[in-house]
């Protein structure tokens, strides 16, 4: 794991890049919530999900993998990101928020997206992968 880090006012990107490979089988009672159109789930951080974990969410466009660390600042304890009323992204370390689609809310997440995984539907499995 390789980490760059300038925090001058917390708005600079400081990211843990890992490889990511994961499988999600659709069939099993803890992805359900997958088989719906923004339905979502966390995968749990591990030595191929991220140093935070991942959330995966089922859009219109398909599915797409957020890595779980904040794009917009440093790593801390507060700033693993989470799913909210079922309909946004936030930071709980400053309150920057993204839609499902990685757009931001608001100006606190200096414009940047969560970081994102490609995710591919192939029968009833979403393969994540990226190194």
């Amino acid at each position: 794991m390789f980490t760059h880090c300038t925090n001058g006012d917390k708005t600079i990107s400081c990211f843990p890049y890992t490889s990511i490979n994961v499988a999600l089988d659709l069939g099993l009672p803890s992805n359900q919530n997958l088989a719906s159109i923004n339905g979502y789930v966390y995968v749990q951080a591990g030595p191929l999900s991220g140093t935070r974990g991942l959330i995966v969410i089922n859009t219109s466009q398909g599915f797409v993998a957020y890595d779980r660390n904040a794009p917009h600042i440093c790593p801390s304890e507060s700033s693993t990101l989470e799913v909210v009323d079922d309909f946004y992204i936030l930071c709980p370390d400053d309150g920057a928020q993204w839609l499902f689609n990685g757009q931001p809310i608001g100006d606190k997440a200096a414009g940047r997206p969560p970081k994102s995984y490609p995710a591919q539907l192939i029968g009833n499995m979403v393969y994540i992968n990226y190194n």
